[in-house]
């Protein structure tokens, strides 16, 4: 039976494990569970996934949700996965592994949390917490600095010193490049003063493409539309008080 992926591309971890599978031509199906829409809610797929998150698989008879587990289990079944993905070496395993369990609680919660309150949050007409994003933007500040300083530290490209990217790499980027829907002022001076995380950025696109893009066309689509509703809103505020714009 074919893999089946459940999906919101909208998810950084959805993301990861899509591109995963079209880098190792690995053959899935993938059904889209809209967020939006809230059907990770529904009775259909908490028979998938009780905890109602995505990304979620089903391999046959096999079950499997959290992302970091479906990356290793896709990198361990699967036959023609190259190697550098997730090492046999048992001690090249275990850094993977350390990267994965601190980005959980680093780089991820930071970034869903300033994502969520800037831009998500004003957008659907959420209760905005400028304390919650300013703490979140310190998180994602010092996660990004321990990429450099710890994660990054060696002869190669990707992490842990790797001239090869690993799981790890897919994960953590595909968490990054959710920061594309905010501002790009905002953005930028976030990414801004961390060369090296951005070089690595660039050397993971490099090596994925053309599926990166492919796979994060929607993201970029998001970008534009979540743009777009900022300038009209500005344009709005202007029509009600054309002084204010002369302030």
């Amino acid at each position: 039976m074919t893999l089946k992926i459940y999906a919101d591309r909208m998810s950084q971890p959805s993301r990861a494990v899509l591109l995963f599978c079209k880098l190792n031509n690995i053959d899935f199906e993938e059904v889209k569970v809209d967020l939006s829409k809230r059907q990770q809610l529904s009775t259909e797929f908490k028979e998938i996934n009780p905890l109602m998150k995505v990304p979620a698989i089903v391999d046959g008879r096999f079950k499997l949700f959290e992302s970091h587990a479906i990356l290793i289990y896709l990198a361990c079944s699967f036959p023609g996965v190259a190697d550098h993905w997730f090492p046999a070496d048992l001690s090249k395993r275990a850094r993977i592994h350390s990267v994965l369990d601190w980005h959980h609680s680093n780089l991820r919660r930071g970034s869903m949390t300033y994502v969520r309150d800037k831009v998500l949050a004003p957008n659907l007409g959420l209760p905005i917490n400028p304390q919650s994003a300013a703490e979140a933007k310190k998180l994602i500040d010092s996660s990004l600095s321990k990429i450099e300083s710890v994660w990054l530290k060696g002869n190669g490209k990707f992490l842990l010193g790797s001239y090869q990217p690993s799981i790890a790499d897919l994960s953590l980027v595909c968490e990054i490049m959710q920061l594309e829907v905010l501002e790009d002022d905002d953005r930028n001076e976030i990414l801004g003063p961390y060369n090296e995380v951005q070089q690595w950025i660039e050397a993971t696109k490099d090596v994925t493409k053309p599926h990166f893009n492919a796979v994060h066309g929607i993201l970029f689509k998001a970008k534009e539309r979540f743009k777009q509703k900022r300038l009209l809103g500005s344009i709005e505020i202007v029509a009600k008080d054309p002084l204010q714009s002369k302030l």
